[in-house]
């Protein structure tokens, strides 16, 4: 019954990808937003099942951080997609930024107390304990945040930045390349994948991989143009509906990837995932977005930001900065928890630059004041003393 049930949702995610790329070839007609925004999530599972099972041949940590890069490659593509399209046309500049401040916003948002609350009802745990291992997370997270701060002031994002973001990105990646593999705790599809022999279960995470990207690579466009098209004949904020509408889609395969390692009891190893995504989003996404502007400008330029998308990035920052407040005590909590959220399903309904001023405040606020407490720096130093003595996740 196991066996057949995970045959089903692997056929049933195949079809989703599948379906755009059929039609595609058959030449059918646009449909909007929908079709190409299933085709992305089905990817999205097929990916985040594939980046799963590769736990069995890289390292632990190495293997979150693929994993959560794997699994946001829709996300990338969304993001590309604007990016490209605003070294043509600049008004576009609005909508990359604001599909990336509305990601980054929602991993922590919501992601992160999805977790706990999974954590709960399947073992009664209230609490997440982070190990000292997590170091180079908090180390790239802090280092991002913190640089994250003068894009708002500056107003552009430029190659300069791009190079800050991305070597912050290769300094994590090389800190998660040590250790061992480990054999991962499957569950779903990914277990049904495991269970192949060594070659045949690689050749199966390869293609998945190569067919999924496939799929995103022709999807990403009309999903994203849709989303675009349907916002102005509804009458609805276009900016907004990139801004949450397309990263629910491209992300809620990895927040199911992160529950499922929570209702197995490895609810530190879920939250870990979604603070690699975070990391992932907050340096190579971010630091992607100029490389690609300038690459389609043919120019070495800078995307300029509106005052609208400087007040989103300093709202995404603040985010940021209150997030590693919280986990540096290497503790998630109830109502650490009911906090992030509590704010971020605010945002959507107050969209006023004096709101989106006032939750920036009141993240810096609440960041600065766990910052003073002496709790706030509980398991800390070890952290910080596991990444920068060489150590290995």
């Amino acid at each position: 019954m196991t066996r057949r049930r995970n045959l089903f949702w692997l056929a049933a995610a195949a079809l989703a990808a599948l379906q755009w790329p059929l039609r595609l070839a058959l030449g059918a007609a646009p449909a909007g937003p929908l079709l190409p925004g299933l085709a992305v999530l089905g990817a999205s599972f097929l990916l985040s099942w594939a980046a799963e099972v590769a736990e069995h041949d890289i390292p632990h940590g190495l293997a979150l951080g693929v994993l959560a890069v794997v699994a946001v490659l829709p996300e990338y593509a969304v993001d590309v997609y604007f990016a490209w399209g605003a070294g043509k046309n600049p008004a576009l500049t609005s909508f990359a930024t604001a599909n990336m401040t509305g990601a980054n916003r929602l991993l922590i948002g919501l992601g992160w107390g999805a977790v706990l609350l999974t954590g709960w009802l399947f073992h009664k745990r209230r609490e997440i304990r982070l190990e000292p291992a997590i170091g180079p997370e908090l180390l790239a997270l802090s280092a991002a945040t913190v640089y994250a701060f003068a894009l708002p002031f500056k107003k552009t994002l430029s190659l300069i930045d791009c190079g800050v973001f991305l070597a912050i990105f290769l300094y994590y990646m090389i800190g998660l390349a040590g250790g061992e593999a480990e054999e991962p705790d499957l569950a779903g599809p990914a277990a049904l994948i495991g269970a192949l022999r060594p070659s045949a279960r690689r050749s199966a995470v390869i293609s998945l991989i190569i067919a999924a990207a496939a799929v995103i690579y022709w999807s990403a466009a009309p999903f994203a143009d849709g989303l675009v098209a349907q916002g102005r004949r509804l009458g609805v904020d276009e900016f907004l509906l990139v801004q949450w509408v397309a990263p629910l889609a491209s992300e809620a395969p990895e927040f199911i990837v992160a529950c499922l390692f929570a209702a197995k009891g490895r609810a530190a190893s879920g939250l870990r995932m979604l603070i690699a995504s975070k990391v992932n989003q907050w340096t190579l996404l971010v630091g992607m977005l100029p490389l690609i502007f300038a690459l389609s400008a043919g120019r070495p330029i800078a995307m300029a930001l509106d005052s609208r998308q400087a007040h989103e990035i300093l709202l995404t920052a603040a985010q940021s900065l209150l997030a590693l407040a919280i986990i540096f005590d290497l503790r998630f909590a109830w109502k650490e928890a009911a906090i992030l959220g509590g704010l971020f399903l605010a945002q959507p309904f107050l969209t006023d630059p004096r709101a989106r001023t006032a939750f920036s405040a009141a993240y810096l606020a609440l960041a600065m004041w766990i910052f003073a407490s002496k709790g706030s720096w509980r398991g800390t130093a070890a952290a910080l003393k596991y990444a920068g003595a060489g150590r290995r996740a």
